[in-house]
């Protein structure tokens, strides 16, 4: 099994090089390929030198690819894969970074379930000075866990699949290239997650409850450029465009897509109201507030939000209590 890692970048040289530097110095040595949407920082003059500097030591990893206009990052996304000659595919922004042991343990775990399409792991949140802020959420029991391919997207349209952004997320090069790539109009607005739901077709998911990569917050986040309304109506799409996938066995007991677009406009009517954004407020959960299905939902979410921070308290406490340092892990089993 072969991993390439694809760092796209434009214009965030100094944030780049922590990628580039991180992905090098992998456990398991893998292709780096830069896609370099048009920079005009000294991007390219950085990169091409190590790459240099590499080839004189025989070390012939990175590949750099320079757009010869600025393509935006979905289309970057696909150059890079359509250049890649691994069988799995490990996505990196610039802005992001992973630890020295993110593909190792990934491989390990696609070893144990060959026939799965897409990974993911736990990342650590950081700010632009990696002071860290937190960590994105365990799913599921142990160490590594996988789950069928007929079961994925029920989990993704119920919230109980999270697989995230692109830094936690891994996989095989042929499903991504059967899936059709990433939508260039959905550029830093979903982007990701509509691809994860078709990648999702052509095989199981496995998701590692270790942090292997690192996931900066920062002002300058692109998908801070979209409106509430606009983030709104684009995770309806996903959720419809989900609900079309899930098996027939989940069909009976699934809500109404109907229900399931009321609820999100009162979660986003929310997050307005939180943003002191009244106007905003009012004008998505517009009529969705007359919708006792919908109300539903989103208490039954409140609750499973609410059960899971309980649960994450008393996981710390039992091991801050715990004695032994030793633990035993659950892993992936055929």
């Amino acid at each position: 099994m072969k991993f390439s890692i694809i760092i796209t970048t434009h214009n965030r040289l100094p944030l780049l090089q922590r990628s580039i530097r991180t992905a090098l110095e992998q456990t398991v040595p893998s292709e780096v390929i830069v896609v370099d949407d048009c920079s005009s920082d000294g991007t390219q003059d950085y990169v091409c030198s190590l790459c240099a500097q590499l080839q004189e030591k025989g070390d012939n990893r990175l590949i750099y690819h320079r757009n010869l206009e600025n393509q935006g990052h979905s289309k970057s996304v696909n150059i890079g894969v359509d250049r890649a000659t691994g069988d799995w595919v490990k996505l990196v922004d610039d802005d992001d970074y992973i630890a020295a042991n993110c593909i190792g343990e990934m491989t390990h775990a696609i070893a144990l379930r060959p026939q799965a399409a897409i990974c993911s792991c736990q990342a650590v949140k950081v700010d632009e000075h990696e002071k860290e802020l937190g960590r994105t959420k365990k799913v599921g029991p142990g160490k590594a866990f996988y789950i069928p391919q007929e079961d994925i997207h029920h989990g993704m349209l119920l919230e109980q699949v999270p697989f995230g952004t692109p830094v936690q997320v891994a996989f095989r090069r042929d499903a991504f290239l059967k899936s059709g790539g990433w939508d260039s109009s959905l550029d830093t607005n979903f982007d990701d997650i509509d691809s994860w739901i078709r990648i999702a077709q052509f095989g199981d998911a496995i998701f590692i409850n270790q942090c292997l990569a690192y996931r900066t917050f920062w002002t300058g986040a692109l998908n801070q450029r979209f409106s509430l309304e606009e983030r709104l109506n684009t995770h309806i799409e996903m959720k419809q465009k989900i609900y079309q996938y899930v098996n027939e066995k989940y069909k009976a007991e699934i809500p109404h897509v109907d229900t399931i677009e009321n609820y999100l406009k009162l979660h986003w009517a929310l997050i307005a109201l939180k943003d002191v954004k009244l106007y905003s407020a009012m004008k998505i959960a517009y009529p969705a507030i007359c919708a006792p299905k919908a109300w539903h939902l989103l208490l039954k979410r409140f609750i499973q939000i609410s059960q899971e921070q309980e649960q994450k308290k008393v996981s710390f406490e039992q091991e801050i209590n715990s004695f032994s340092p030793i633990r035993k892990l659950v892993l992936i089993e055929s």
